[in-house]
């Protein structure tokens, strides 16, 4: 027999073989290079961001990297699902850090590590500290960072997170911030707002929309009923980037015995939304300390336990095609991974533009950082820069007076009882009226609000009268001046009680309006460094450079802060000099003339008018004191001794017989020896014995004057102020106690001085000693203090001891700063190129 051989078809079918052979074997090649190449990509842009949130981390910068944030109530299983997608326990729930500080968990799949490799990041740093190993060590880490953190800053609560970096073979590439657990109540020992702040600080890291929201709620909780799902909406009201997880499944179980109520409970339909699928997952239960191994094997043990029960415990099972997908953990694992990974994607562009930005940004504080540290050797530059910031500031100083309205009034101006308050200044002394100027609830500042306490200060001054006197210091005063001789006795006593009270009640309106304008104008110099700080960084948005660059000299700004202030208190103290000098000189017996003669020229006809006006008794005035003025008459005391009969005639050309008349009726009369409070004089008799000889009277009698007040220097002011009425010039009708005359009389001094005071000297002064140097000698008084020294001097507000070694610590700062952020540029670029 001869040996079979193979016929050509049988070669041919052996040849389709092979080549079949061949051809899926080069479609497994392809497609396992492609899911390497897709792998090694992601890991490439996966580690690219966690090196970037460890930058943003240790410099405090604002990136939007996609993140995921775990969130939920205590006790809800948030640290039970952290420690599975680890693959190992560390007894995270031992340490409660979920109550005390965020945890930012990088998991890096890292096929090599067999055993899980664990690092912190470093504070105030980009840098890992060395791995650790024991899940012990890894606990104790996490509780002693949180209570060192919260003993320094003396909180319950942080929001600063501490960062570790887990490789392990058996992890995702995953990086989820844990949260604190919401709590309803404070624990033993913490602040009653515990609470409150834990909720307040998981918003504020779940709010900044490129975050993912990994929201747990317990099984056990319907719905309805969910404490924390209000919480949620409030920060994302679709559930468009939420992810809800309902933690330990397997405790619901039970509930279920037929297909309908499965679906139901799954669907969750009517309180999350149509688009919003729920994950459900359950956990081992198992507490005790097993190898990493085992936790992982009991994982997918109870994730196959939860599946059977569904198929085989309940009639009819679930419908699979559509929740299969979210049962279980490794579906959830899953998801997050893919998700992040999809996030991470889209965000590379937008990742890449912000940090070529910041690069930059960075580049140009470095280089600023570069001219500080120059310029503390370059006295001449430094001088410069300091001059013209220095004039920058007067030269805002001088526009806030002039009526400049920026800043905004509304947050920077002060009313009226603000400025009262601040300044420790309080009411007006001695005032007892509530003074309300005009445009009191506004908030101003500058010119206006200058201008404002003036009108304050007028209305506070004529809210004061001439106070009373007792009839004992009328008497000491009215005698003293009859024992040392002369006639005008009346007239002197009023006027000294007149200047008198003028000096104790006006001095301390004075001063107190000097202290308010200086508090006023203090606060200029705050409004003048944010209005130079806004055009510098208007000029910065322009021009790409600052106008002034002083940004940093503490002792500089500090030494002219102490200059302004120093100048605004000399201000204040040369004017309350001035303004008191003025004071002393209205109340000096010498300018009592000065105003007499403006009266003598205001009043009417005849020379008894005139001097009846000067010399009679008070009485024939009427302090108005409402809308109506009310004219005191004394009564007429006719049946005294010494006083000469009514002379009712009307004057007629004098001539010899009318002077000899007077003088022969003088020479009749009778002095009294010493004159008393309480007793009754006489008109005439008061202006013969001051007037003297009677051609006096004549030669004064030929200067015709309208009777009246032109110039009525009582005229009320505005709801202050007291006005004074002259009565009819009946001498007969208007005698009365010499007391109520004097009273009388030195409330008309006194309210005289008050006007003359007010409106002739105190409002020009104060004008032009506040305002007028603070426009024009402002910059030369400061140019002098700070920079008419030498050059030492000069540089001791710039280069204070160890001054340098701290520029130089922000320098290498920012060195660090710009390194890791060019070094992730460059690792975004090539992930950009790889996209």
């Amino acid at each position: 027999m001869s040996t079979p051989t193979k016929t050509p078809s049988d070669k041919s079918n052996s040849t389709y073989s092979k080549r079949h052979r061949d051809h899926h074997s080069a479609i497994d090649t392809s497609s396992s290079s492609f899911s390497n190449r897709f792998a090694n990509e992601f890991e490439k842009r996966f580690e690219a961001y966690n090196r970037l949130q460890a930058a943003a981390v240790a410099f405090g910068e604002k990136l939007p990297i996609p993140e995921i944030v775990a969130i939920g109530g205590q006790s809800d299983g948030k640290s039970s699902l952290l420690e599975a997608l680890l693959g190992f326990r560390f007894n995270v729930r031992e340490v409660e850090m979920g109550t005390r500080r965020p945890l930012i968990l990088q998991m890096i799949h890292d096929s090599t590590a067999l055993e899980p490799r664990c690092r912190f990041q470093d504070d105030d740093s980009e840098e890992y500290g060395n791995p650790i190993v024991l899940a012990s060590t890894i606990a104790d880490t996490i509780k002693s960072r949180t209570e060192a953190l919260l003993k320094k800053t003396k909180a319950a609560v942080s929001s600063k997170p501490i960062v570790m970096r887990a490789e392990y073979a058996h992890c995702p590439n995953l990086t989820i911030i844990d949260t604190p657990g919401f709590v309803l109540k404070a624990k033993k020992g913490e602040p009653e707002r515990t609470p409150e702040e834990i909720l307040s600080m998981v918003k504020t890291l779940a709010s900044p929309p490129h975050r993912i929201l990994l929201f747990l709620q317990q099984s056990s909780v319907e719905w309805c009923s969910s404490l924390w799902l209000d919480t949620i909406r409030e920060i994302d009201p679709t559930f468009k980037r939420t992810i809800i997880v309902v933690s330990k499944f397997d405790n619901r179980l039970k509930e279920f015995t037929d297909r309908w109520e499965v679906d139901r409970y799954l669907s969750a339909s009517g309180y999350l939304g149509e688009n919003s699928r729920p994950y459900f997952v359950a956990l081992p239960k198992e507490k005790s300390m097993i190898s990493n191994e085992e936790f992982r094997r009991q994982i997918s043990n109870v994730d196959a336990e939860v599946l059977r029960h569904l198929r085989d415990g309940v009639k009819g099972g679930f419908d699979e095609e559509k929740f299969k997908s979210h049962i279980g953990f490794a579906c959830l694992r899953d998801y997050l991974e893919s998700e992040l990974q999809k996030r991470y994607k889209e965000a590379a562009p937008a990742t890449l533009a912000l940090l070529e930005q910041r690069c930059c940004e960075v580049n140009d504080e470095l280089a600023r950082m570069d001219s500080k540290i120059q310029a503390t050797s370059d006295v001449a530059h430094l001088r410069r820069s300091a001059m013209l910031h220095a004039a920058a500031i007067c030269h805002h100083v001088g526009d806030l007076i002039e009526g400049a309205a920026d800043p905004s009034p509304e947050q920077w101006g002060k009313t009226t009882e603000e400025e009262k308050s601040e300044s420790g200044i309080g009411s007006w002394p001695g005032v007892t009226a509530d003074i309300k100027p005009p445009n009191a609830t506004l908030r101003l500042y500058g010119g206006a609000a200058f201008e404002r306490v003036m009108h304050e200060f007028r209305c506070a001054t004529y809210s004061i009268e001439c106070p009373s006197v007792s009839r004992e210091k009328v008497a000491n005063i009215l005698l003293a001046h009859a024992g040392r001789g002369g006639g005008r006795g009346v007239t002197e006593a009023a006027a000294e009680i007149a200047r008198a009270a003028a000096r104790s009640w006006l001095a301390p309106l004075l001063d107190s309006a000097c202290d308010r304008l200086a508090f006023v104008l203090g606060n200029l110099f705050d409004l003048a460094a944010l209005r130079n700080q806004q055009r510098n960084s208007d000029s910065m948005m322009l021009y790409g450079s600052k106008l002034t660059d002083m940004d940093g000299y503490v002792g500089y700004h500090a030494a002219l802060r102490r200059t302004y202030t120093r100048f605004i208190k000399d201000l204040a103290k040369q004017c309350k000099q001035l303004v008191r000098h003025h004071l002393d000189s209205v109340t000096s017996p010498y300018s009592l003339v000065c105003y007499e003669s403006d009266l003598l020229g205001s009043f009417g006809p005849s020379t008894n008018s005139t001097y009846r006006y000067n010399h009679t008794s008070a009485g024939s005035f009427g302090l108005e004191l409402s809308d109506r003025a009310v004219v005191v008459h004394n009564d007429t005391i006719r049946d005294q001794e010494n006083i000469p009969p009514e002379n009712n005639a009307q004057e007629t050309t004098p001539g010899k017989v009318t002077e000899g008349r007077e003088a022969r009726r003088e020479s009749l009369m009778t002095v009294p020896e010493t004159p008393s409070p309480d007793q009754p004089t006489d008109v005439n008799f008061a202006i013969k014995k001051e007037l003297g000889h009677g051609h006096e009277i004549a030669g004064r009698k030929r200067h015709s004057r309208t009777m009246g007040i032109n110039r009525n220097i009582d005229q009320p002011r505005g709801n202050y102020g007291c006005g004074f009425l002259l009565g009819n010039g009946d001498n007969g009708s208007r005698s009365g106690s010499a007391y109520s005359e004097i009273c009388s009389l030195a409330a008309q001094h006194f309210a005289r001085m008050r006007e003359v005071l007010v409106e002739r000297s105190v409002t020009s002064t104060l004008n032009s000693g506040f305002l007028t140097p603070c426009q024009e000698r402002l910059v030369v008084e400061v140019g002098l203090d700070l920079f008419a020294v030498n050059d030492e001097r000069f540089m001791d507000m710039f280069v204070a001891p160890g001054a340098i070694d701290i520029l130089q610590d922000e320098k290498q700062s920012l060195q660090k700063r710009q390194k890791i952020l060019h070094s992730c540029l460059n690792e975004f670029k090539s992930v950009a190129r790889a996209l």
